[in-house]
């Protein structure tokens, strides 16, 4: 679903984290970033793939990347499920699209038949020039660090 493509220019990113904090690029100066982006807090896949990520955090930090999660989620939401799920990342409340639809994975989804808006999971591992590296649209909520292991080798 995504406009972008391998090799492109990541989109500067600007929201508010989980602590209230306001994180862009610019913080994490020399890394790369492992950002991915999920429908929804507290839902069963969001929640695999977040733990699995946070299982897999200190592995993929000592290889350079900071994860970055985006949903359209509240500040609030995020701090909840944050704590809950003692995730050692950053989460942006994207409420108004405008990071989702820069990177386009806000659009037209279709369940049980019904048409609506809604997140694209999609996950963009950005090098440290921001070029986009790597884009999985697949996402395998249960083995996501595995999966952007094993398709950076």
């Amino acid at each position: 679903m995504t406009h972008l493509k391998e090799g492109d220019q990541a989109p500067e990113v600007h929201g508010t984290d989980q602590f209230g904090e306001t994180i862009s690029f610019g913080r994490f100066a020399g890394q790369q970033i492992i950002l991915y982006f999920y429908p929804k807090d507290n839902t069963p896949g969001c929640t695999s793939e977040a733990c699995n990520l946070r299982d897999h955090y200190q592995d993929l930090k000592d290889m350079g990347f900071e994860i970055i999660g985006v949903s359209p989620d509240s500040v609030e939401s995020h701090q909840k499920f944050s704590d809950k799920n003692e995730l050692p990342f950053r989460l942006i409340a994207d409420p108004d699209h405008k990071i989702l639809q820069a990177y386009g994975v806000w659009g037209e989804k279709k369940k049980f038949g019904k048409v609506y808006q809604g997140v694209h999971r999609t996950t963009f591992v950005i090098d440290e020039d921001r070029n986009i590296k790597k884009i999985f649209e697949k996402v395998n909520t249960k083995d996501h660090a595995r999966q952007i292991l094993d398709g950076l080798e």
